[in-house]
């Protein structure tokens, strides 16, 4: 496996989900994150105080949660996604 810069996948994230008209919002707080509906509108919300590693871990739980067998998700993150998923299990 190709180790990609955590930046770089959390750039591959953000362009996934505006593909899957889902909004990436990132915030202060005393929180986790995840994913939200508000008004019909998908959202998942990230702790900016939380490191990188954290915040990509809240993407792929979140992600591996929905349907992406049709969607083109570029390799290197396919991968992370896949890759990290067996550790949540």
């Amino acid at each position: 496996m190709v180790k990609t810069k955590p930046d770089k996948l959390l750039s591959l994230f953000e362009d996934l989900a505006e593909k899957m008209n889902i909004n990436i919002v990132q915030g202060k707080g005393d929180f986790q994150g995840g994913m939200c509906s508000v008004n019909s509108e998908s959202y998942i919300v990230l702790n900016k105080l939380k490191p990188i590693d954290q915040r990509l871990g809240v993407l792929v739980k979140e992600f591996s949660k929905l349907n992406l067998k049709n969607i083109f998700i570029q390799p290197v993150l396919r991968e992370y996604i896949s890759s990290n998923q067996e550790e949540l299990l």
